[in-house]
């Protein structure tokens, strides 16, 4: 597995935290889905499923991830969903003498990012054609698409209130050559309108498919509010083609998009996400999901254990071992949530992307969370026109109204397809390092001033609500063709606590663990990457719950902040994994802190159970090895190897 340390112990992480994320999930009100997960005794095939789903009167859907083993079934007469199992069914299945076991789905909601969460809500859109925007054209040798002088977050010259250069750096990217070619990216979402002028050549066909209607063809479904636009505005904020006189550019104009249909239906099932993440993974090169966990300010949630499973093998397996890329919008749940209770965004194997406006202050609806890797954008200032994304929308349509963390992570994504046409041997981890050491703090700022720029230990400048910054594609391609692989990651369980640990709001609560980031053995931690922290805990309010950690650095990361509309006072947190990237690159040795703390104007009462810390990163320093690179021009990373090399703070 390359820069990928020891497979088994990544994959005893893996099944660990399976574990932590099944006790955490657990649905109010349980809805049952049509599809099955039919498990057969041996690896039989494919052939052998077809056979047990017609003699049961199922209908065969497909593997699970490729498997011969693992298979989706459907019964046509069973509701799509019901609050009951439908257990004659279930009982029919397992009576088959092939059959090892059989679990009908359960179904739960995933919303789409940018969008009102209100049903029947209309969803604004242009209601001009492409051919009307040709009077915006400009002559230049930069692109000439009509919208491309509205695209701020590519080429940011002021307009619509904007910051001057406070975009993605993108043309200095193109200046040197790199457009993306050779890249596929998937769009996870509701459908792409493939037959878009502005997309149709820079449509990966081979690499697509519909996973709620299981057929090659991901066309959106049309309805009157244009709710189904979703994936189509993405796919052209990364892959809309240049010079063609429609709409603006994408991105990574060379590069390809697949479409992945599988948000439109009314509940999800862990076995549409996981073949959806798992879909084609030496032909898809990265995987954009705008979407998420409600974001209702109270939900905790994350993915379920086979699609968990999806993107572990993808890291592991996908793009020949390399490992896919997996970009997540952050979430737009505003101020009132907390994305480290979405376990997509917190997870450590997706790059979590947050937004800004432009004119660099963090949208209102923008959730923050210290597994925030960086930042793209979404809106302009409020009341001006076209101070939204501009990008393709349904049935040959251009939209300047595209908003939220929805059109971030698509502007990751095409960044990140620049940096892998520069070096097409960048590992998953690879894209990370990248993302840190490349991204600015430009003109972003906090406007209530609640979240200030720090430097953590090893001399990296982080931002709470914007992570390490926003990404500058310029850079990330410069540094990338000459990028060497980072060294092998490992993971270190750095110590666990538990009993009955009371806290409230006139008591708060501190544990602390001593680590020496096991030290002498075979998954020695010196250099960190992801720090994630188990906790189970139960208040009377969980919202009103703090959760503050201290690295032996001294760097503090707010593990959750206060979430005001959660007024849990039954299920609390049990075992989940709060991530936190703001040590990166830091030495783990020493005693880490963590702070529960009562965010509260009310008396609240909590007590926390058990808190484990997991320590993810390299025994070698990945940047010391880096050479033939100028320092100069890449001064975050010249400041973080000066550190490693001195030996300063860095005791081993």
């Amino acid at each position: 597995m390359s820069g990928g340390g020891s497979v088994m112990l990544l994959l005893g992480a893996v099944v660990t935290l399976l574990v932590f994320l099944d006790h955490q999930v657990i649905a109010n009100t349980e809805v049952m889905t049509n599809q099955w997960l039919v498990r057969l005794h041996d690896d039989l095939g494919s052939d052998a499923a077809k056979l047990v789903a017609k003699r049961n009167g199922f209908s065969y859907v497909s593997p699970v991830l490729g498997s011969h083993r693992e298979f989706v079934f459907k019964h046509k007469l069973v509701p799509h969903a019901r609050t009951r199992r439908s257990l004659p069914h279930t009982r029919l299945l397992k009576a088959d003498p092939l059959v090892n076991a059989a679990i009908q789905q359960p179904g739960y909601e995933r919303s789409k990012r940018g969008y009102k969460q209100i049903r029947g809500f209309p969803i604004k859109t242009d209601d001009t054609s492409v051919e009307a925007h040709n009077n915006n054209a400009k002559e230049s040798n930069l692109p000439n698409d009509p919208l491309y002088a509205k695209q701020w977050y590519i080429n940011n010259t002021g307009q619509a209130g904007g910051v001057p250069k406070l975009d993605l750096n993108v043309e200095a990217a193109w200046a040197l050559g790199y457009t993306g070619k050779g890249v596929t990216t998937a769009i996870m979402d509701d459908g792409v309108d493939y037959m878009h002028p502005d997309l149709f050549n820079n449509f990966d066909a081979d690499a697509s498919y519909d996973f709620s209607s299981n057929d090659p063809f991901p066309y959106p479904r049309f309805t009157d509010d244009w709710f189904n636009s979703h994936g189509t505005r993405c796919a052209g904020e990364i892959a809309a083609a240049r010079d063609n006189g429609i709409c603006g550019v994408g991105v990574a104009y060379g590069s390809k998009v697949a479409g992945l249909r599988m948000l439109d239906q009314p509940y999800m099932t862990d076995l549409i996400e996981a073949n959806s993440m798992g879909h084609k993974p030496d032909r898809v090169h990265i995987y954009s999901a705008s979407w998420g966990p409600t974001d209702d300010g109270k939900t905790v949630d994350g993915p379920r254990n086979a699609t968990m499973r999806a993107i572990v093998k993808g890291v592991n397996e996908g793009r020949g071992g390399l490992g896919s890329i997996y970009v997540w919008a952050s979430g737009d749940g505003g101020p009132d949530d907390d994305c480290n209770c979405d376990g997509y965004a917190a997870s450590m194997w997706t790059i979590s992307i947050n937004s800004a406006t432009n004119d660099g202050q963090t949208a209102g609806y923008d959730e923050s969370c210290s597994s925030t890797l960086a930042s793209t954008f979404s809106n302009g200032k409020s009341g001006y026109q076209d101070a939204g994304v501009a990008t393709t929308d349904l049935y040959g349509k251009c939209t300047t109204r595209h908003s939220g963390t929805s059109a971030a992570a698509p502007e990751a994504a095409g960044v990140f397809a620049l940096a892998l046409e520069a070096n097409p041997l960048l590992t998953w981890r690879d894209m990370q390092h990248l993302t840190v050491l490349t991204s600015k703090r430009n003109h972003l700022y906090d406007p209530n001033g609640e979240h200030n720029w720090t430097i953590n230990g090893a001399g990296i400048e982080f931002n709470h609500l914007f992570g390490y910054g926003v990404l500058d594609a310029g850079d990330m391609v410069d540094l990338a063709k000459d990028w060497k692989s980072v060294p092998d990651r490992w993971h270190c369980t750095a110590g666990t606590i538990k009993g009955k640990y009371e806290f409230s709001t006139n008591q708060s609560l501190i544990l602390t663990i001593d680590t020496d980031a096991c030290k002498g053995m075979e998954n020695q931690v010196n250099y960190l990457e992801h720090v994630q922290s188990f906790i189970t805990l139960k208040s009377t309010r969980r919202g009103h719950v703090t959760l503050y950690l201290l690295s032996p650095m001294n760097t503090t990361s707010l593990l959750l902040s206060k979430r005001e509309k959660d007024d849990d006072a039954t299920d609390g947190f049990t075992k989940w994994p709060f991530m936190t990237t703001h040590a990166w690159a830091e030495n783990p040795r020493g005693v880490w802190r963590l702070f529960a703390i009562f965010d509260s104007d009310t008396p609240q009462d909590g007590m926390l159970f058990e808190w484990t810390l997991m320590l993810h990163g390299t025994q070698k320093s990945p940047y010391t090895g880096q050479k033939d690179i100028d320092m100069q021009r890449h001064s975050k990373l010249g400041v973080v190897k000066r550190e490693h090399e001195s030996g300063q703070n860095f005791r081993f």
